[in-house]
């Protein structure tokens, strides 16, 4: 198994602080969005709260990339979780006070997704930088691994605690769950960056070294392709599980609990088949995650003709499964083609096409799924995506073919 980063002690503290933190954000996202149901019972409430989570990266996203690339990456990252800390103690504090109405949660929502937008770039340019450059791999690997075992944790840590202690105490638990990883990163060492650049390029120019380095990289350039059309669709439908559980089966909030333990499932076996896997080429790795998106597509189809509640929980399992496969062997093939100068800008590029994607394709979806039916909406949607895939990839041959040719 590719768990050769877990001989770095660096990391080994890293990742203990980075799981309670991870869980934190898990909890807090379950608990502002019963929040956001409590307090108007309308879902379209606690989409917009959901979209607002994810604007600030589709436009922020990538000026924060430029950002951590000029500044120390472990500071970046103290103000972020400490950021992160601060809103949820003031959730708290609206809450108990009983201030807490629709307009402060969206701004809440707001905010929090600006420092997430930030909070991506100084992930993925962090952990990468505890370790050698050999073991890159290993960690995106491991840290995926320990991503998908927090997004089945942590949901589960939230509801408990709202069940049993009630909201306000709920919120308050996951400023302590900020604590640790807090303390890791005060002791953490990071390598310096390789080959550091004399002079950084202004700011905007910096932005566009960036975007060119992505689009005149060809594997860069697939990798980005490859996830944008498995986050618009397969994470897409993922994103409106809601009409699944209750709008098709009559499940409920109890439905959708399973089917997102389901998601959870698959993506941990997802990331620890790629953790058992063999180290190899890009090009070997990219053809993974090509064969990862068009099973999802196929995943996604099926969920939206299945009768059978037990199928959807596979189908589920089973999306999930693809798309982990698809953003961990994109993101790792990224990272390994790229220096740290880059890292922050390229990253967030990457952060900005998956999410973005993502939200766009369930709001898409749903607007579909709400105009001729999710039963239409899933099928089309993906048989359209498996076709896009199908006529790229005979262009890809035919130049691979023209260039042998020449």
């Amino acid at each position: 198994m590719n768990i050769s980063a877990l001989k770095s002690g660096n990391f080994r503290l890293y990742l203990a602080g980075s799981h309670f933190s991870t869980n934190a954000l898990w909890m807090l996202r379950v608990i502002v969005g019963w929040i956001a149901w409590d307090l108007t019972h309308l879902a379209s409430f606690v989409g917009l709260i959901a979209f607002l989570n994810y604007a600030p990266t589709m436009i922020a996203g990538p000026l924060f990339g430029v950002l951590i690339d000029r500044v120390d990456v472990r500071r970046a990252a103290l103000i972020a979780q400490s950021a992160f800390m601060g809103l949820a103690l003031l959730l708290w504090a609206l809450f108990n006070l009983d201030v807490l109405g629709t307009p402060q949660l969206m701004v809440y929502a707001l905010a929090v997704g600006f420092v997430m937008a930030a909070h991506g770039p100084i992930r993925m340019s962090l952990a990468p930088r505890l370790v050698d450059r050999s073991n890159v791999y290993s960690v995106i690997n491991i840290v995926a691994i320990n991503f998908n075992i927090t997004r089945m944790i942590g949901p589960a840590i939230a509801g408990l605690a709202i069940a049993t202690l009630g909201t306000g105490p709920a919120i308050f638990l996951t400023v302590l769950f900020y604590l640790p990883f807090l303390a890791v990163l005060s002791v953490l060492r990071v390598q310096a960056r390789e080959n550091p650049s004399a002079t950084a390029p202004p700011f905007w120019g910096a932005l566009r070294e960036g975007c060119d380095l992505a689009m005149n990289n060809a594997r860069i350039r697939h990798a980005l392709l490859l996830t944008a059309i498995g986050a618009f669709i397969v994470r897409g439908a993922l994103e409106i599980l809601p009409v699944i559980a209750d709008g098709t089966f009559g499940r409920g909030a109890a439905g959708l609990g399973i089917l997102t333990s389901a998601t959870g499932f698959g993506a941990i076996v997802a990331g620890v088949l790629i953790a058992l896997s063999s180290h190899s080429a890009g090009q070997v790795r990219l053809a993974r995650a090509r064969a990862a998106v068009a099973l999802g597509l196929v995943a996604t189809a099926l969920l939206g003709i299945t009768e059978s509640w037990h199928a959807a929980q596979a189908l589920t399992a089973a999306m999930a499964f693809c798309a982990t496969i698809t953003g961990i062997v994109c993101q790792s093939a990224i990272q390994l083609d790229i220096d740290d100068n880059f890292r922050g800008r390229i990253m967030s590029l990457w952060a900005f096409v998956a999410v973005g994607s993502s939200a766009v394709g369930a709001a898409a979806l749903g607007l579909l799924s709400d105009t001729v039916g999710h039963g239409y909406a899933l099928p089309i949607s993906a048989v359209g995506a498996l076709a896009v895939i199908g006529l790229l990839e005979v262009k890809r041959h035919r130049l691979r073919r023209q260039y042998t040719d020449h």
